[in-house]
């Protein structure tokens, strides 16, 4: 089965950034199906204009190949959104 890639966008001093990727990896190291199934590619908006353009005021941002979720979400709503 081939993971699925999840872009997780952030930057430099995001503290809900650090939130967000504290509950994420919490899931990759507790979750075996998470961990299994999900890729997680850290993605630096900094660097992009057009990243910071539409996702600088909404990060973190997490994006599947067929939908985004953006913050605030609890570490359920993070679950469950993985597993879809």
């Amino acid at each position: 089965m081939q993971k699925k890639q999840i872009k997780f966008l952030t930057t430099s001093g995001c503290h809900l950034c650090e939130q967000a990727l504290q509950m994420m990896e919490y899931l990759l190291q507790n979750d075996q199906q998470i961990a299994k199934q999900v890729d997680l590619v850290l993605t630096e908006i900094a660097h992009d204009d057009l990243l910071v353009e539409k996702y600088g005021i909404r990060i973190p941002v997490l994006i599947s190949p067929d939908e985004e979720l953006a913050w605030p979400f609890e570490l359920e709503e993070l679950r469950l959104w993985l597993n879809q």
